[in-house]
């Protein structure tokens, strides 16, 4: 029985790699990625030296480290640099919320899509009350620029 678990020890490498890549479909962030990479590596180094499980668990170690530290970082960088794409924090602007604490043009809080982020005012003389509705108009680092959506600015 070991002998045979052996000598088709590329299919656990293969299953192992297609449940990865699969998992890697609900975090796409390419790190389970990488790592099924190194597990098909395993996987034909099993095919071409069925007996050397310790041959195998090296190339997919190393496969698996070099494309985390080598290909995954390129690959986001284009996938970030690609026509149309947009951050999570990105998606916030144009989102309407509401004040949880007052929005001075320094300081303040906010309650947007269930999150509650830091925020200031957009305009430096407008002071938006807590539970005033607010319109995200841009962000500064982690901080949402805001305006109040029911009344003029500058006033």
């Amino acid at each position: 029985m070991l002998d045979w678990i052996q000598a088709n020890l590329w299919a656990g490498w293969g299953i192992l790699a297609a449940l990865l890549a699969a998992a890697e479909l609900l975090t796409m962030d390419l790190t389970l990625l990488m790592l099924a990479a190194g597990a098909a590596a395993g996987g034909a180094t099993a095919l071409i030296f069925p007996g050397l499980v310790w041959l195998q668990i090296v190339v997919a170690l190393v496969t698996a480290v070099l494309t985390l530290f080598l290909l995954r970082p390129t690959l986001l960088d284009r996938v970030r640099r690609a026509p149309g794409y947009r951050s999570s924090l990105d998606t916030l602007v144009g989102a309407s919320g509401h004040a949880t604490a007052a929005i001075t043009r320094t300081a303040g809080e906010v309650k947007v899509s269930g999150q509650v982020w830091e925020a200031r005012s957009f305009d430096p003389s407008v002071t938006i009350d807590a539970g005033e509705e607010v319109e995200v108009f841009g962000l500064d680092g982690i901080t949402l620029i805001v305006y109040p959506t029911r009344r003029q600015l500058g006033s």
